[in-house]
This record gives structure tokens, sequence and C-alpha cells, in this order.
């Protein structure tokens, strides 16, 4: 049992300049922010970003193979007007196959999908009765984009069929039937390359869409974690200097001796409050739940509550240990600004590997809502903290015209990921109950 009484040692986390557990130059350490490139156009070293790369290796290949198929029209031997035709017809198809190759392409309507394929066909078999094996070449071309539009089960079928198309015309012609299987195998070979450098254009890109995103997502957690805990940090320790300062003013002229100690306790405030703030700003700030509990006293006491605390706790592992005080830190800034309460019950206690926090008060108002557009979100911000340890918070008014509020958490949390463990629980009308 805690004497309600007992305020030694109140701050002694910190001297009269809270500058305790700081460097030498009064200044917390700096926390390297992660690595993490927050734009899909940046590059580490200042190199060329990969996406360009894929992109670029990409229509190099497409437009390769457009020369060597030009090359093959204009020595096929065939007459100015076939030469002239031919030339026109494959600009179509390369700016088709770069239609087909673009990301998302896969995602387009299926009447759109079905027109384009068609389209491209057309091209590619028309010309062969002109140019014979030499315009082959593009059949390649459509055997990559239906590996890219279609699904797998009618892509691979239609691909193989391609390619043994290319085996007629050499055949018809007499040609050898090794030429006519070369000729297959460059087509196929052509729809693989095609359709891997597509497929690898798609990935990059998404991977470096998927990392901006997490650097993003990153600055967004550290912009949240830095607003919680200056709502935390900052309600908590103004509150308790409002209060203090209002209990000096009335002390002054009957009391000096106590208005001077009171002055030292928010001189002492004031140091903590700017070392927490440095702290948060630094990226760690570890609090103690037994500290916290003399502090709470303290504040509550001079705001003439009376207070009752119980605590019979080993020593906590630092996550549960920050969130707990955390959690009575908020819940006393409420007590002061959301009730007239003229008695509080604290109890912290372990009992079965669970930390339990119970925080009751008298005098609170059912229907107190706070109007002000930016009244805070105390409460929403103490059940992330606790789902993160893997435990629970509780909250709610009593009939008796109490307001309880009950945390719980694991005395040996486990490392995974705050967003993933723990299971916040909504407050119930009646509140939670504890013995």
């Amino acid at each position: 049992m805690m004497d309600s009484r007992d305020r030694s040692g109140v701050f002694d986390r910190s001297n009269r300049s809270g500058r305790t557990d700081e460097s030498a130059d009064g200044r917390p350490e700096a926390v390297a922010p992660p690595s993490l490139s927050p734009s899909p156009s940046a590059s580490p070293g200042g190199c060329v970003p990969a996406p360009r790369i894929a992109r670029t290796l990409l229509v190099t290949t497409l437009l390769g193979h457009g020369l060597l198929t030009t090359a093959g029209i204009l020595t096929a031997g065939v007459s100015p007007t076939a030469e002239a035709t031919g030339l026109l017809l494959l600009p179509p198809i390369l700016a088709l196959q770069l239609l087909h190759s673009a990301a998302g392409s896969d995602r387009a309507p299926l009447p759109r999908t079905c027109v384009t394929l068609t389209l491209q066909a057309l091209l590619t078999y028309l010309p062969l009765v002109v140019f014979d094996a030499y315009w082959e070449t593009m059949a390649g071309y459509l055997a990559a984009s239906l590996l890219l539009l279609l699904p797998p089960r009618a892509a691979w079928p239609l691909y193989a069929t391609v390619g043994l198309s290319t085996l007629v015309p050499p055949l018809l012609d007499g040609q050898p039937l090794l030429r006519s299987l070369q000729l297959t195998l460059s087509t196929l070979l052509t729809g693989l390359v095609l359709y891997g450098l597509a497929r690898l254009t798609h990935f990059t890109i998404h991977l470096h869409t998927t990392r901006a995103e997490l650097a993003r997502q990153a600055v967004t957690g550290e912009r949240l974690r830095f607003a919680r805990d200056l709502h935390d940090l900052l309600g908590f320790s103004l509150s308790a200097i409002s209060l203090k300062s209002e209990l000096v003013h009335q002390l002054i002229p009957t009391r000096p001796d106590r208005a001077m100690k009171e002055i030292g306790e928010i001189l002492t405030l004031a140091g903590q409050s700017l070392t927490d703030v440095r702290r948060a700003a630094g990226g760690y700030r570890a609090l103690s739940l037994q500290p916290e509990i003399r502090t709470a006293q303290s504040m509550l006491q001079a705001g003439g509550i009376h207070v009752h605390a119980e605590v019979e706790l080993p020593p906590l592992a630092p996550r549960v240990d920050t969130a707990l005080a955390t959690t009575l830190r908020e819940a006393v800034t409420n007590l002061l600004r959301h009730s007239n309460a003229t008695y509080c019950r604290i109890k912290a206690v372990q009992r079965d590997g669970v930390v339990r926090l119970l925080v009751e008060n008298d005098g609170a108002d059912p229907g107190h809502r706070n109007p002000a557009p930016h009244s805070g979100n105390g409460l929403g911000n103490l059940h992330a903290r606790v789902a993160g340890i893997g435990g629970r918070l509780e909250s709610g008014h009593g009939e008796d015209g109490t307001f309880r509020l009950l945390a719980e958490a694991p005395a040996k949390p486990s490392d995974t990921p705050a967003d993933t463990t723990g299971d916040a629980v909504p407050a119930r009308p009646g509140g939670p109950g504890m013995s």
C-alpha cells in the first residue's frame, strides 16, 4: 500500500533543469531516419532509377526487332510497292506491341483487348503473302502480346499455336524442314524475351511504387507518433502546472512556505516536460509507472482530491512500463479536465503474468462532451498504445457516478509489431470492474 500523502521524491526522475538522461550539450541523441526513398524517381547515389532502365531495355529490344524486320523487307526482292506497304505496316505493329507491353495493359477492358489483338494478328499474317518468311519475326510480337494480355489457360496454347503456324509458309515454299524449325524457334524465343522484359518492367515499377508508399506510410506514422506523444506529454504536464499554479496563488497570502515548495515542483514539472518533449522529438521516451503514480498523487492532492493508491508491481518490461505510465497520465489529465472529483483510486498490480492498472474517480458527468473542435483523442491514443503491447483498454461510466479506466497488458509482451498485436476492447457503459 502506498500512502497518498507520501510526496517525497515526487519528481525524482529529473533535476530542476529537466535535463536528466541527456547528452552533455543538453540535447537528446538524434535518431537516424529510415533509409527509404520517398519517390520512385529517386535512387541512392544518383544512379538511373531501375524502372527507367527496364523500360529502356524493353523499348530498345522492340525497336531492334523492328530494324531486323525492316532489313528483311528491304532485302526480300519484292516490288517497291510491296516494300512501301511493309514499311507502312511496321509502325502500327510496333505501336500495338508498346501498348500491350505497358504497365496495366492486362487490366484493360476485354473488348479493347480483343480488338487490339485481332488487329495485331491481321497485321502479322496478311503480309505473309507478300513477304513470305521475312515477315515472320513479327509473329514473336504477337506471341508476346498473347502472354501479356490473356489468362494463362488461354495464353499459352495460343502462344504455341502462333509458333507452330510459322512452320507452314516455309514448307509451302519448299524450304527445308530445318529452316522452318529455325523460324518457329526464333518466334517462340522472341515472344518469351519480350514477355519477360515486359513483366520485369511491370514488377520493377510496382516495386518502386510500393517502396515509395512504404516511405510515405513511415513518415505518416512518425508524424502520428509525435502528435500522440505531444498530446500525452503536454496534456498532463500543462494540467499539472495549471493546477499547482492556482494552488500557489491561493497559498501565497497565508502559507508562503508551502507556496514556495509548490513553485519548486512547478519548475521541476516544467523542466521534466521539456525533457520529455525533446525525447519525443528524438524518437525515444521511456516512462515508469511507479514514479508516475507518485506524481499523480501529488498533483491530485494539490487539487484537494483524496487519493488511495495500491501498488504491487515487480520491475516491468520497458514497453509495458511506458504504455501504462502514459495511460495513467491521460487518465489523470481527463480526471482534472472533465470531472469534479473528490476521490480517486489508483491500483496497479500484477497477477498471473498480466499487469492491471485501474483508475477510478467520482464526480464524472456521463453526459459530458467537449464541443471544442480540437478537444483531443486521448482515449483513442491509449487504445492504440495498449493494443500495441498485446493488451486491452476498457473505460466507461458507472451507475454510481464514477468513471473507471482499466488497462491490462501482458507482463512480457511479444516482439510482434505494434499494429499486429493486441485487441483493443471498446468501452462498455457500465465500465470495467476490478477487485
